[in-house]
């Protein structure tokens, strides 16, 4: 895991005198969470940069945690640029404003006021 050689570089490179297990303390502590708890537990603590490396991908690809929620946009394979969904107002024709029942716009662009107080 390329990230996890980064921030070890980046640590020695800052903290020279820093012992290999600080160095591993505070990479762990930048994972945080449920991540940072189940390498510790896979771990035991005088481990090798290479042992935490390996249990990191073990446990990212069985409990994907860590991973990003936001989906990508699905690129087109032959022209590389990604697929957007087309804007049609026949899309749109079943929306409708839940304020006033009209279908020229939606609620939050509703030009109807609403009262607070309205029984």
């Amino acid at each position: 895991m390329s990230w996890f050689l980064k921030q070890k570089d980046r640590l020695t490179a800052l903290h020279p005198d820093m012992s290999e297990k600080m160095v591993h303390r505070r990479i762990l502590r930048k994972c945080g969470g449920y991540l940072e708890h189940a390498i510790r537990s896979s771990c035991i603590e005088p481990c090798s940069t290479e042992y935490y490396i390996s249990s990191i991908e073990d446990i990212t690809t069985r409990t994907k945690i860590g991973r990003n929620w936001y989906k990508t946009p699905i690129e087109n394979k032959t022209s590389g640029k990604p697929i957007s969904k087309p804007n049609n107002p026949q899309d749109r024709d079943h929306l409708k404003c839940h304020k006033c029942g009209s279908k020229s716009h939606l609620d939050n662009t509703c030009p109807k006021k609403t009262r607070i107080n309205e029984i």
